[in-house]
């Protein structure tokens, strides 16, 4: 298997899982425990390893939501802990969600050390939040290793494709309605929005960058442990999924 089949074999498992737990309403409800109000968490969770950065970073850092709306969270969340902290909190969050949904679904203990493999090998370039989230410590648990380091692959992934996107002349919010629409408002879009007919293969061109950039990580790997962690990560996701 090539490293750019395993790309395209796993883009859906490795974007999918993370953003399970991402959504999933126990960890929103951690968040609120901590104080924070609902999105702040997600905001200041996830881009909390950047640091105390402004609100613009993180913006760069996520690409495709609205500057204004990752403002106002980011600013709301860091009045609720200070962003590392809340990062730690938002990936034990993750970890936990790991240890409940992944646990007897499939191999864990192989499926974390196959990703961390290709996360060691990747290089950072175009990637902030991957290269903040591999500096992370990792949980000691098989299932929380196996969430820990598909996330952080996810946000490999995410900056390959955020500047895959940005290359191919798409602004993000173009790339949000092509690929889903109902998640404008979510990422704080307002309409009315452009009209984005057309932009359907410039989008395409950008998920065929995506996987070629995304194949740099997965020659860390000889042919059967590409076979074998999409194989793990497509039954994770199966698993988790519904």
């Amino acid at each position: 298997m090539t490293p750019q089949d395993t790309a395209a074999a796993t883009a859906e498992a490795i974007t999918t899982i993370g953003s399970h737990f991402m959504l999933d309403p126990a960890t929103y409800g951690r968040g609120i425990e901590l104080g924070f109000s609902g999105l702040d968490f997600y905001v200041t969770g996830r881009g909390g390893v950047l640091g105390a950065v402004d609100a613009d970073v993180v913006t760069a850092a996520f690409v495709f939501f609205a500057p204004a709306h990752i403002r106002t969270n980011w600013e709301a969340g860091c009045k609720v802990m200070a962003p590392q902290e809340a990062a730690a909190a938002f990936i034990a969050a993750g970890h936990d969600w790991g240890r409940a949904k992944l646990a007897g679904a499939v191999d864990c203990a192989r499926l974390a050390a196959l990703a961390r493999k290709a996360a060691q090998g990747a290089s950072p370039a175009a990637a902030p939040l991957f290269a903040a989230w591999r500096a992370q410590p990792e949980p000691d648990d098989a299932p929380a290793q196996a969430l820990h380091h598909l996330n952080v692959l996810r946000e490999l992934r995410g900056g390959m494709h955020g500047a895959a996107v940005v290359a191919q002349g798409l602004s993000p919010l173009e790339a949000v309605l092509v690929k889903g629409p109902h998640m404008a408002p979510v990422f704080g879009w307002q309409e009315p929005y452009p009209d984005v007919t057309g932009a359907r293969a410039a989008w395409d061109a950008a998920e065929a960058a995506t996987n070629r950039a995304m194949a740099t990580a997965f020659e860390a790997l000889d042919d059967a442990e590409r076979a074998e962690l999409t194989e793990l990560a497509n039954a994770a996701h199966q698993a988790t999924t519904g």
